[in-house]
């Protein structure tokens, strides 16, 4: 595989999460941290510790992202990313311009009660659409994703109720300082930015992961990238062409979210004329997703968000 058909895209992919962190920058800055919300992550720590010690929230977002990201690699690997290193130093480095430039009180007068809600919705909507474009690119803006990727890791559990975990301790923890109010905004927050992300991540379904079918007179080239860049394996379908009744041999592969926008790239440049479906997938079992025993024990099993 010709290593400049993927780098055509490395300019994109950073100019991804450049703009994805400002724009998450710009949630917490303005709208979520002078509102008091703590919507989970180490965010919503950096906002607790804000208002309760008076720490720059710029400063314990980095202290807090660096060793996550260092138990990642460890945990993970080196292909955990480069990139999600650099997505948790802009996030940092975005948020301390902000804040010095237009100063911790945001930019709504927070007297009014319609701030609240006003911060609530435009906070969720920037984070989200800033996370989501953060991982497109395939990178991550550090924080508690991290751990509940490493809970997951260790139990049974999904990713998503991993996360779930995770952010409801933040959040419930948050009521304690900010009260059940706070704490409640926080949980809408959460909720919209995970909708944005997954409609920015994909702009259909809000599953993990994907089934993709593909039809291609390069499957070769194809079938590479899926073994030795993303690291997933598939299955080669033979198939006949309705029209032609010429053999045309079909790859199925069940991939996450965030490679999809990778796959498409590497299917259209091995092959503009390539024919892909990608589907909704409800369940993933088997190695590398949920295990089996899951359903043979009868546990409840749900896809990762």
């Amino acid at each position: 595989m010709t290593m400049p058909r993927i780098n055509r895209y490395t300019i994109l992919d950073y100019a991804y999460i450049l703009i994805g962190s400002f724009l998450t920058a710009a949630g917490i800055i303005l709208f979520t941290n002078p509102a008091q919300i703590a919507p989970g992550g180490v965010s919503g720590v950096s906002t607790i510790l804000f208002h309760t010690f008076g720490w720059d929230i710029s400063i314990t977002m980095l202290l807090q992202n660096i060793p996550l990201f260092l138990i990642g690699v460890a945990i993970f690997g080196k292909e955990f990313g480069i990139k999600s290193l650099i997505g948790s130093l802009m996030l940092s480095i975005f948020s301390a311009i902000l804040s010095h430039a237009l100063g911790d009180a945001g930019i709504l007068d927070m007297s009014k009660d319609i701030s609240r809600w006003l911060c609530c919705l435009f906070g969720g909507v920037l984070c989200g659409v800033g996370i989501g474009m953060v991982m497109k690119s395939g990178a991550n803006t550090g924080g508690t994703d991290i751990i509940a990727q490493i809970i997951a890791k260790a139990t049974h559990l999904s990713l998503g109720v991993s996360l779930l975990i995770v952010d409801g301790c933040i959040i419930t923890f948050s009521a304690f300082i900010f009260g059940i109010e706070s704490a409640l905004y926080a949980v809408v927050v959460a909720y919209i930015v995970q909708v944005m992300v997954d409609k920015i991540i994909l702009t259909f379904g809000t599953n993990y992961a994907k089934t993709i079918l593909i039809v291609s007179n390069n499957l070769e080239e194809i079938r590479d990238y899926i073994l030795y860049e993303l690291n997933r394996s598939g299955t080669l379908i033979s198939s006949k062409g309705l029209y032609s009744l010429e053999d045309k041999p079909m790859l199925m592969v069940v991939i996450p979210n965030q490679q999809v926008t990778k796959l498409t790239r590497i299917v259209h440049d091995a092959d503009p004329h390539a024919f892909m479906i990608i589907q909704e997938t409800v369940h993933v079992l088997g190695e590398g997703y949920n295990p089996l025993e899951l359903v043979a024990s009868n546990q409840d099993v749900t896809m990762d968000k």
